[in-house]
């Protein structure tokens, strides 16, 4: 020996093979906790932008289901309101050109199924794409978009 020892003993062999495995498991587990959050947030907005929808749908049903047809003229109120296709999906469509559009959402627009079925009852349905924070540009990239479909029901009857 010249004098200079190490006072460290050396790693074994075994070890050695296991150095900078913890960063790479870290880092892992840290693209996990990313891509969670960015999901959880994902869902949670796509919810939100749901809700909005619906509360737009049961406005543009209530103000829908007050639209009287023309056949009201002739026929009169009985029990409920008069209704007709036309008539729902024209009020229908004024109401929601009448509301802002929600941040959330790209596009808005009546849907097929937007009408009457039995004369008395509004039935509005609207399809919206949504725009979801930190993921919604990677979708559409991949040629993705995120579409709510909602429908609301509303009916007028006459209280005597």
């Amino acid at each position: 020996m010249n004098g200079h020892a190490s006072t460290e003993p050396a790693a074994p062999p075994c070890c050695r093979e296991e150095e900078g495995s913890i960063s790479l498991f870290i880092l892992g587990l840290s693209v996990i906790a990313m891509l969670l959050i960015a999901g959880t947030v994902a869902v949670t907005s796509a919810h939100l932008t749901r809700m909005r929808l619906l509360d737009l749908a049961d406005g543009a049903a209530l103000s829908a289901a007050n639209a009287l047809d023309d056949s009201a003229c002739e026929q009169g109120v009985r029990e409920s309101v008069p209704l007709s296709n036309r008539s729902v999906q024209e009020r229908a469509g004024a109401y929601l050109g009448s509301r802002p559009r929600p941040g959330s959402v790209s596009d808005w627009r009546l849907a097929a199924g937007t009408g009457t079925p039995d004369g008395r009852t509004a039935v509005v349905v609207i399809v919206g794409d949504a725009r979801l924070p930190m993921v919604g540009s990677a979708l559409r990239d991949l040629g993705v978009s995120v579409t709510i479909r909602v429908e609301s029901r509303a009916r007028s009857d006459v209280v005597p």
